[in-house]
């Protein structure tokens, strides 16, 4: 118990020294980026199509709390970082059926990114992600220095394969619509 405990004021500490030491060389506001990648065992349309599912993210993103789906293109986020509820909205600036979902977000910290689906073999599915955002304050730049957002990311991806794969590639729906600019077209399914 004291070896963990000296272990989390040591963490603390070093945390605190390198948000001071970022703080005065301006690493707060600076682009980071991550870019992540994963092989599912389904076909590629199961893959993309539960991916589309985005109320459902809380079952494999640790972080995220809820997702609300405001309109083809529009999503709000409720997630807590560090202990910290924030909150944001994003728009979904392309989608196209099977290939690809890119987003950016209208508030709170700037992220744009990507994900992308291709086909490895029949029923075997390469799922990257990638992603581009700005610390807005020394935890987050902290947790960026420290490559949180790298691990989540790659913890997530995993938790979604598990997913996925244990359901026999079953998707719990999906939308085929296809979102280019400011356009969206398409059914839910």
């Amino acid at each position: 118990m004291l070896m963990r405990i000296v272990t989390i004021t040591a963490l603390a500490l070093g945390g605190a020294l390198l948000a001071k030491q970022m703080k005065k060389s301006g690493a707060a506001g600076k682009k980071s980026t991550v870019q992540e990648s994963i092989d599912v065992n389904v076909p590629l349309r199961a893959a993309y199509d539960e991916w589309t599912q985005f109320e459902q993210f809380p079952r494999f993103m640790d972080s995220v709390r809820e997702i609300r789906q405001l309109d083809d293109k529009r999503l709000h986020w409720k997630a807590e970082i560090f202990g910290k509820e924030i909150e944001w909205d994003a728009e979904i600036t392309e989608q196209i059926p099977d290939k690809k979902i890119a987003w950016r977000s209208t508030s709170g910290t700037p992220n744009t990114g990507a994900v992308t689906f291709e086909e490895m073999s029949r029923g075997r599915t390469r799922i990257t992600l990638q992603m581009a955002y700005e610390p807005l304050d020394a935890l987050e730049s902290v947790g960026d220095a420290l490559g949180a957002v790298r691990m989540e990311a790659r913890g997530n991806l995993k938790k979604f394969k598990e997913m996925i794969e244990q359901r026999g590639g079953q998707e719990t729906g999906a939308w085929r619509g296809t979102i280019s600019g400011d356009r969206g077209m398409g059914t839910q399914h």
